[in-house]
């Protein structure tokens, strides 16, 4: 076990210790018809029951409970175990349901359980040359989860090695696209999208064209990287020139 891998499990240890217990509130209930049984809502409100995957899923996914934040604290222990095992679902909307709970503001020993565990499992993700989701992916999770892009991009300049450019690479492949046009490639629920996207390509511009030109990685996706740096305009001058 290298130190990633410890530093994920005690995070996940320490989610399940300090949420252990926890309940939906005892009002809560939902749609039978697009959500679930009368017992399932039940399992909700008993602690520590262990759901069924399709149960967990259904459970953060559907995002109109009346206490979404008792819901999820009820919840995470599994929850945060299956979203390093690549969860069914679109993982960066879990990340926007979480930040939805307003977790930020819960009790300090709670979101810090929180906070630990984004880190633990970003940091890990990108020492894993095949993480079970595209680092990518667990990125903008962590993101949405957050309401900022700063500490995950900290951290990928921190772990300047070849599995962790490779998923740079991949991301930039993907996101360029949108970049180049200043879209953020993903959609965010704060209507941040200009800041997040402006320092994204700030930072996309300053650090990965030298990392990935050292990897081997094309000349042409190189260049829009070092575009992003500019304004709009210029980077059509550069394109011409």
């Amino acid at each position: 076990m290298n130190s990633t891998d410890a530093r994920l499990a005690a995070a996940l240890t320490r989610v399940a210790e300090v949420f252990r217990g926890m309940v939906a509130h005892p009002d809560e209930h939902n749609c039978a018809c697009h959500w679930g049984t009368a017992e399932e809502i039940v399992l909700l409100k008993t602690p520590d029951v262990p759901l069924t995957p399709d149960l967990l899923y259904r459970t953060w996914s559907v995002g109109d409970w009346d206490d979404l934040a008792s819901v999820f604290r009820r919840i995470l222990p599994q929850l945060t175990v299956a979203m390093t095992n690549a969860t069914r679902g679109h993982l960066p909307t879990l990340g926007a349901l979480l930040r939805r709970t307003g977790w930020q503001q819960w009790p300090e020993q709670q979101s810090e359980a929180v906070t630990v565990f984004l880190n633990a499992w970003w940091a890990h993700t990108l020492q894993q040359s095949e993480p079970p989701t595209p680092a990518r992916a667990v990125f903008v999770t962590c993101a949405s989860a957050t309401g900022t892009v700063t500490p995950w991009l900290d951290e990928w300049e921190r772990q300047r090695h070849p599995i962790a450019d490779h998923h740079l690479r991949r991301a930039a492949e993907v996101w360029i696209t949108d970049l180049i046009t200043d879209e953020l490639p993903w959609q965010d629920a704060d209507d941040r999208e200009p800041e997040l996207t402006a320092e994204l390509n700030t930072w996309l511009s300053r650090h990965a064209p030298a990392r990935l030109t050292a990897r081997g990685a094309p000349v042409g996706l190189v260049h829009e990287l070092r575009q992003l740096g500019t304004p709009i305009p210029a980077r059509w001058d550069m394109e011409r020139n």
